[in-house]
């Protein structure tokens, strides 16, 4: 039970986010909005504000805001043309349509702001646990348990800020200004060009200087303005990191099988409810991210695939061929619906293997 609840507080306030984008803006252009339902299927229940039926319907896999001349080839009454989808210029349609996906990210920024904002953050501490033997660090006598405080005078606060600055050297020398039992000592060496394996273990060349990790966290508070740029940040790197998946799993370096359905995502969010709220809402927010993406993919059937049929009227003056947007529409619908049983599917597999996230072969289990 406590799993389907989390699953619900989970989808509930995407699904709302994402139609909402597309309700606003379609109001702010004067189109008219006859639907604007949570979930699919028959109404369970909901009330009617002058045009529009809000609703909540009994497949709470998804939402839809249903507009006045949505599809090209309905008929529209003549009182109904001033408000219909259909009738408004391309741009306006476009701005319409994309809503939906941006609201998705603007969500994740407002959770991951909140997150920053009362819970602050944990950084790792740029303190050495290791160092290889026989490299730039060990020749120059950095040791276990130093702290790096600055390269080349640029103040060093966290891991990553001192491994980006390693990395971006290109083999120049470099000083690394360190603590050692509270005396600051200064060391200069020359980063390694080396082969090393990204996290999808590709191999990849990279300047480093041979050290590894104490693993040491710190907390730290954020003010309001502090986590409004960690909330950019976070939703950049959440970006990025979901774009490169997908574009990976198209060119098939990852395997497919590593996608999910909604039985993943029930159990993950089970199991960040039980961690506490702020796991939970981490994990609506990363969730909202993938849903963007997802929906701008062009793929007809999904806002992409009419960001992409409203892109090319736009380039040629007039709208695509309706006949052309059907075998698309159908193509597309075919490739979603295929996709869908495939994420059911890796979802069943996984929760008979006894590993519903899909993370137990990720963690050598």
């Amino acid at each position: 039970m406590n799993t389907i609840l989390a699953f619900l507080l989970v989808l509930g306030p995407l699904i709302f986010f994402h139609e909402l984008g597309h309700f606003i803006v379609a109001r702010i252009f004067g189109v008219g909005v006859e639907k604007f339902s949570l979930g699919f299927g028959p109404r369970l229940f909901g009330k009617k504000v002058g045009r529009t039926d809000y609703r909540v319907s009994a497949i709470p896999l998804g939402g839809y805001v249903k507009m006045v001349g949505e599809e090209p080839d309905a008929d529209i009454a003549a009182e109904d043309v001033s408000v219909s989808f259909t009738h408004k210029p391309v741009l306006q349609r476009i701005l319409i349509v994309a809503a939906g996906p941006f609201f998705n990210v603007v969500l994740a920024v407002l959770l991951f702001y909140l997150i920053f904002l009362f819970s602050g953050t944990y950084i790792l501490k740029p303190t050495i646990g290791k160092v290889g033997e026989n490299t730039p660090a060990q020749e120059a006598g950095i040791k276990a348990g130093d702290l790096v405080v600055a390269i080349d005078d640029h103040p060093v606060e966290t891991w990553y800020d001192m491994a980006d600055l390693i990395s971006a050297s290109e083999g120049n020398p470099l000083t690394l200004t360190v603590e050692r039992d509270e005396i600051l000592l200064n060391m200069t060496l020359r980063p390694a060009l080396k082969q090393i394996k990204n996290d999808f273990g590709e191999v990849a060349e990279r300047y480093v200087i041979g050290i590894e990790a104490a693993r040491e966290l710190t907390h730290k508070r954020l003010g309001p303005i502090e986590a409004v740029g960690e909330a950019l940040v976070q939703s950049y790197k959440v970006t990025e990191m979901t774009i490169i998946v997908v574009g990976k799993i198209f060119q098939g370096k990852i395997s497919p099988k590593t996608l999910g359905g909604p039985i993943m995502i029930a159990h993950m969010a089970g199991e960040q409810a039980k961690a506490g709220v702020v796991n939970l809402v981490f994990l609506i927010a990363l969730i909202s991210i993938n849903l963007a993406i997802l929906n701008i993919l062009p793929i007809p059937v999904l806002d992409g695939g009419h960001l992409l049929f409203f892109s090319i009227e736009l380039l040629i003056g007039r709208p695509v061929n309706m006949r052309a947007r059907e075998i698309a529409q159908q193509a597309g619908l075919f490739i979603l619906l295929l996709l869908m049983v495939y994420v059911f599917y890796n979802d069943i597999l996984r929760w008979f293997a006894g590993d519903p996230t899909g993370l137990g072969s990720l963690s050598g289990k």
